[in-house]
């Protein structure tokens, strides 16, 4: 079977019912939604992110992972870049993070997404319950903008190259 390129994969993870960690699913959807006219733009949203993940990787041209940070002040929001870096005891075959998952994809297919970016917000509680805290309800409209920001810029493709 032949896969054709996305152009911009977003793919979040979460629990939603872990409070804030759901926030990644959550803007997954939003993206979805908001980018759903635009058939080069492919959202995916997992609980955590697993090795089979790496052959979506390998067919995108850029990859926009959207998580929680349990490391951030709560509510705030980042963006970073992403290096592909092995693990670092090992592979995990549950779960791995969006830099082992690019080391992934790299390895197993020859290839991997030319420009990875990472947001994530600074998450308040992750305890049972399907609402978000205060500071992550409060950097909403702020993630979808730099969300939306940063994917039409990816799409936009060659000063990214």
């Amino acid at each position: 079977m032949t896969q054709s390129t996305t152009r911009c994969l977003i793919l979040a993870c979460g629990n939603t019912l872990r409070s804030d960690d759901g926030i990644g699913p959550w803007l997954a959807n939003w993206a979805e939604e908001r980018f759903r006219e635009n058939p080069t733009i492919r959202v995916l949203a997992r609980q955590q992110w697993t090795p089979e993940l790496a052959e979506d990787l390998a067919h995108s041209e850029s990859v926009l992972f959207i998580d929680c940070s349990i490391e951030s002040a709560p509510g705030s929001v980042r963006m970073t870049e992403v290096q592909p870096s092995a693990p670092a005891q090992g592979l995990a075959t549950h779960h791995l993070g969006a830099p082992e998952l690019l080391a992934l994809t790299r390895d197993l297919y020859s290839s991997q997404p030319s420009k990875a970016l990472l947001l994530t917000i600074g998450a308040g509680s992750t305890e049972l319950g399907e609402t978000f805290s205060d500071p992550v309800l409060g950097a909403i409209p702020q993630a979808c903008s730099l969300l939306e920001h940063t994917v039409l810029e990816l799409i936009e493709g060659d000063h990214f190259k």
